[in-house]
Formats: structure tokens, sequence, C-alpha cells
């Protein structure tokens, strides 16, 4: 099953990290991914949550550690963008993939949805890595980005961390519930794509004509 290959494509990334160096692989992973450099973060604390529900982890140590890791490395990130600036980050980002297009994007969110786009910019690739040194070259107040990004990291690490977590204790029941509700579920999609399709449709058609 599509789950089960997922699981294993997880564990089978992370897991001779973790076996090596346990909850520092995580933290490590987490901490350096939060402030721009290319690491499996979110990968890791996945990995982690399974080996937890295996019983090899601790699923408290392993949130903590997740979340701390979360939290320090988005403060480092703010540090680097706060007294560093823009041109600092260009110059030395694409050392680690950091390009102008990427800043230029999350520069254009953060500038929308200010402190709400630190709550959930864990959630999306780019974002996630770069929203520190976004808030600190825009200036945001320090102690605002700690309490978003604060609640932004435990968001996260509930979802990827404690769901996976209950996802592998009850594996089974899970994939027998989504057998169930798959045919609904693809329905659904199929109308949803036909829906979209029928609207770009008519918009590129004009719409309704007066």
């Amino acid at each position: 099953m599509e789950q089960a290959t997922a699981i294993h494509h997880y564990l089978a990334i992370a897991a001779p990290y973790i076996e090596r160096y346990g909850y520092a692989a995580v933290f490590g992973g987490v901490m350096v991914e939060s402030f721009g450099i290319p690491a499996p973060g979110q990968s890791l604390v996945m990995a982690g949550a399974l080996l937890a529900a295996q019983g090899e982890m601790h699923i408290a140590l392993l949130l903590l550690t997740a979340w701390s890791a979360a939290v320090i490395g988005d403060n480092i990130g703010y540090a680097i963008g706060h007294f560093g600036g823009r041109r600092l980050v260009l110059r030395h980002g694409r050392y680690v993939g950091v390009r102008a297009d990427h800043l230029e994007r999350v520069e254009h969110f953060f500038a929308r949805y200010g402190g709400g786009i630190v709550v959930v910019a864990r959630f999306f690739e780019v974002l996630r890595q770069l929203n520190g040194v976004i808030a600190g070259t825009a200036g945001m107040p320090w102690w605002r980005f700690l309490v978003f990004n604060a609640a932004g990291a435990a968001l996260w690490v509930g979802l990827w961390g404690m769901g996976v977590f209950y996802l592998g204790r009850h594996m089974e029941q899970v994939l027998g519930v989504f057998k169930r509700f798959e045919p609904y579920v693809v329905a659904i999609g199929v109308l949803a794509l036909v829906g979209l399709a029928v609207f770009l449709f008519w918009r590129r058609a004009g719409g309704p004509h007066r």
C-alpha cells in the first residue's frame, strides 16, 4: 500500500542517522533546516515518531527535541537576517541553495500576512527554511517573532510527530478506514478537478457576457 511505502521511505532516509546519533540527529537536522541549510528535518521527525511507535524512542522526548530545535534554528535565522541583512543572505545563501527568487517569494508572503505567516511557515518548503531570516531582515520585533514561531513549531511538531506516532501505533486501523473510504475520496477528487477545469475554461472564455 502507498502509506506503508511512504513509511518505509521515511525510515530509510532517517533511520541510519537516528540509529547512529539518536535524538541528536533529530535536533541537528531540524535546527539547521530552520535557518536555510538543506537537511531532512521533517523526515527525521517523522522517522523518529515511527520508531517511537515501535518503542525504540520516547515520543515526549522526541517532540521536545524537535520543538526546541525548530525554535532555536528559526531564531538563528532571525539573527542572520537582523544583523546581516538581505545582502549578506543573498551573498552567502547560494552556497546552501538559497536563491534570490526564494527570498523574494518569502518576502512577498511575509509582507502580505505578517506574523500569521510565521505560524504556518513550517508547513511549507522554502517558507520553513527562510521565515526566520525574512523576519529578521524585515525588522519584525524579536519577541513577537518568538511567540509566533514557538506556536508554529508546536503545531508542526504536533502534526508530524504526534500525528505520525499515532499512525504508526494504529497502522492497521488507519489503513482499514482509508481503504473503506478510498472510492469516495477518489470520486470527490475527480469532481473537484472537473469543476476546476470548467471554472478555468469559463474564465478564459470571458465569463458571463453582459
